[in-house]
């Protein structure tokens, strides 16, 4: 195989990346990274989020990559990609994340601890599925819905009922471990409690 051209986002480096060539894949990412960055950064300013609007174009990018039809309009489809996620901010998608809320509870309650709330989540989390763990996880990360129930293939209603009841049952396993606690079977948990 030839080597891959220095301009790692030429048309004929674009086209070896096309053709599955990793390290030519690696090389033009990590090129897109520095334009898309710079971009960003021009209209939303050096915040957290430009970390996140790099990292999701170049996941639009890579994903759209076999779909390019000419390698010379690379840097075209990459600016169009950064532009709905710009769209996206400006919308409010990176600002304003869902919170997760105990369906239980008003969104006031769950802000503000109440006594015997100190109990380790990690024991409670121990309880669920691997699946369930990871929706919850997804879910305190700021995930929406949707997104989750792209990435695990599956419905947003799903994912949902899921987080309903990995709730449900994190509940019990919680008001047991408080019955244990204040029993005295269970040493407090760290802080205090």
């Amino acid at each position: 195989m030839e080597p891959i051209p220095p301009d790692p986002l030429s048309p004929a480096a674009v086209l070896r990346a096309q053709q599955g060539d990793d390290a030519a894949r690696e090389r033009l990412l990590g090129a897109l990274q520095r334009v898309l960055r710079r971009f960003f950064e021009r209209r939303a300013g050096v915040r957290a989020e430009v970390d996140d609007l790099v990292q999701n174009t170049l996941v639009r990018v890579y994903q759209g990559l076999g779909e390019l039809k000419d390698p010379a309009r690379l840097q075209p489809f990459a600016m169009k990609a950064a532009l709905y996620e710009l769209q996206d901010y400006y919308r409010g998608r990176y600002a304003s994340r869902e919170q997760l809320f105990d369906p239980e509870r008003t969104p006031e309650q769950a802000v503000a601890p109440t006594a015997g709330e100190g109990i380790d989540a990690e024991r409670a989390l121990a309880g669920l599925s691997d699946k369930a763990r990871r929706v919850v996880e997804l879910r305190a990360y700021g995930y929406r819905y949707e997104e989750i129930a792209d990435a695990l293939g599956t419905t947003e209603a799903a994912i949902k009922m899921q987080v309903k009841r990995a709730f449900e049952r994190m509940r019990g396993a919680l008001g047991a471990l408080a019955a244990l606690w204040i029993g005295g079977a269970l040493a407090p948990p760290p802080g205090g409690g």
